[in-house]
């Protein structure tokens, strides 16, 4: 890798990307709203660039304008090449050349840039005979090839796959083969880890490492999460309300910030605990969302308890276990993390908790009462009693309602004896307990930032007040300020009403922040589970060490020595099951 970079990294006419004085503004009802001003920034091959900043900065719509995509109504000035080839003033002909060719983009969610009725074997031979003639066995033959080379194991038979039947880590990996197809010069990678748990992410992150260096491929990389550009990448612009405030290598932005926006931002980041004081502090912090004593929460009745849960899904050989034998509990002011790599059950476990999934066997306690025996409106008195968040606010919102729309539905639901005035005064109050003004009351949800929609979501679940809260990766698609906002919502409500939660999550530096208790999944089963911080900090699984080992943390010279490690316990493990066999 160095040697690729050593030969370029002073020479910036080189650069695989360039972008001079870039302004984009958009043209609305109420006028042109300025998104990005003045933006200037060099990809050179073989380096990664990471571009970060809070959401609605404008590191996306540099993203788009560097591969001309974005939308008819944004106005462009500035100067954008790819390759010496200029970008900006040129033909949908001349991009459609580019892209895929000279650069590719690996976007935040594969699910939405694979097509779900085509085989992902077919969505990569396309990809490639689109810029080159070659004949469609030998596409196919090829997209097998680069299967391989991204670490889908069996290639063969997973090329005749659609996407819905591979993980999330491996439809990622299918978007980056298609991204790699014909060797580009510049990979654009929009937020491509944010959805994977720490472990995939790792994994994802030293494959783009990997083709980088064998290569020379050049990396935009676009992220909020400054775990993974500690990891991964060389140099870091930083971008604030449409500008760039402050640029500079890995180090010196990461560790020694010179712009108060910077520093704002690092101060912002969930660190994973490493050390015996930092995780007692930690834990002393989550300890205050508790409205109990610790003596008073452990002698309270369990709000909910799992007791011997098992899932099945499917008949005969189709069978998946996605739950086996698993027993929990939650007490009011209590939350209990649950964490686990993709598949491994936690959010089946939510979800049977919710009354969504029937266990095929065990027990489910629901404030004392057995969720699976209840019927009708017994039933649905139990589930009011129930808050939810959820990962992705536009998903779990109304478009067609308004704020207060959204908010009040439970109300309509649950209190049908409530009148309308009634619902309107404590919709606002809700409102206000999540940090909204009321205001927004009649707006809808697509007129919100990421963080305002969430915080609805929040008022939603708890416009009832809840005796239990479930949120089930609350905080993974937002920016490290925003999301800092959000668990602080939710730390002072809980302290308020007393709920208890149920945490999914991946993120294991949040957990280890809000969260008493973790229970750690391994493919619908429980491998550990304990006090948070000891549990994090004192790992007593192999399983569990690999966990907290992939999680990235926001220092250059750390993180390097911690992927080292990880490399290496890898390696060994690797040697020591080949030796077995």
């Amino acid at each position: 890798m160095s040697t690729v970079r050593d030969s370029i990294q002073d020479n910036e006419d080189q650069g695989i990307l360039d972008i001079e004085d870039l302004g984009v503004a958009f043209t609305t009802e109420s006028g042109e709203v300025p998104a990005v001003r003045g933006v200037s920034l060099h990809v050179r091959p073989g380096e990664t660039l990471a571009l970060v900043g809070e959401s609605g900065s404008g590191k996306s719509t540099v993203a788009l304008a560097a591969l001309g995509l974005l939308p008819s109504n944004a106005r462009t000035s500035g100067r954008i090449s790819l390759d010496g080839t200029t970008v900006t003033g040129a033909s949908e002909a001349q991009l459609a050349g580019l892209r895929g060719r000279t650069a590719s983009m690996v976007f935040q969610e594969p699910a939405t840039a694979l097509d779900p009725l085509t085989r992902v074997g077919a969505q990569i031979a396309e990809v490639i005979r689109n810029h080159r003639p070659v004949s469609r066995a030998d596409a196919a033959a090829e997209a097998v090839q680069l299967l391989g080379r991204v670490g889908i194991p069996e290639p063969e038979k997973r090329a005749s796959s659609f996407p819905f039947q591979l993980s999330g880590g491996q439809r990622q990996r299918v978007v980056i083969a298609m991204a790699i197809a014909n060797s580009p010069g510049l990979l654009i990678a929009d937020e491509p880890t944010t959805a994977l748990d720490v472990t995939v992410q790792a994994e994802i992150l030293d494959l783009l490492r990997a083709l980088a260096a064998d290569s020379g491929t050049g990396v935009l990389l676009v992220t909020h999460n400054m775990g993974v550009v500690a990891d991964f990448a060389d140099r870091v612009a930083v971008m604030f309300q449409g500008e760039i405030v402050e640029t500079g290598t890995v180090e010196d932005v990461l560790l020694r910030p010179q712009h108060e926006y910077t520093r704002g931002l690092l101060a912002a980041v969930p660190r994973l605990a490493v050390a015996e004081e930092e995780a007692m502090e930690e834990a002393a912090v989550a300890s205050t969302a508790a409205t109990a004593t610790p003596s008073a929460a452990e002698t309270a009745a369990p709000v909910i308890e799992l007791r011997s849960v098992s899932v099945r899904f499917g008949r005969g050989r189709r069978t998946v276990q996605a739950l086996d034998d698993v027993s929990l509990s939650v007490r009011p002011g209590e939350t209990l993390g649950l964490v686990g790599e993709s598949g491994s059950g936690k959010s089946t476990a939510a979800r049977v908790a919710l009354g969504l999934i029937k266990p095929s066997a065990g027990e489910v306690s629901l404030f004392g009462a057995d969720l699976g025996k209840a019927r009708g409106r017994a039933r649905r008195a139990l589930l009011s009693g129930i808050g939810v968040v959820l990962q992705d606010p536009v998903a779990s919102l109304d478009a067609r309602m308004s704020v207060a729309e959204c908010v009040a539905e439970p109300l309509r639901v649950h209190r049908r004896g409530m009148g309308a005035a009634e619902r309107r005064t404590r919709v606002a109050e809700v409102l206000e307990r999540v940090r909204l003004p009321r205001e927004l009351a009649n707006r809808g949800p697509r007129e919100l930032s990421g963080g305002q929609r969430q915080r609805v979501s929040l008022a939603r679940a708890l416009v009832l007040e809840p005796r239990l809260l479930v949120a089930d990766e609350p905080t993974s698609a937002l920016d490290v300020s925003v999301q800092r906002t959000v668990l602080e919502v939710i730390a002072e409500l809980q302290g308020e009403l007393g709920f208890a939660c149920l945490f999914v999550s991946h993120d294991l530096a949040v957990v280890q922040q809000f969260a008493q208790r973790v229970l750690v999944l391994r493919a619908g089963r429980i491998v550990e589970e304990g006090a948070t911080a000891a549990t994090l900090l004192h790992p007593e699984t192999d399983y569990t060490r690999r966990l907290v080992a992939a999680v990235p943390v926001p220092d250059p010279v750390v993180q390097r020595a911690r992927r080292e490690q990880r490399t290496a316990a890898l390696a060994a493990a690797t040697m020591s099951a080949e030796g077995g066999a």
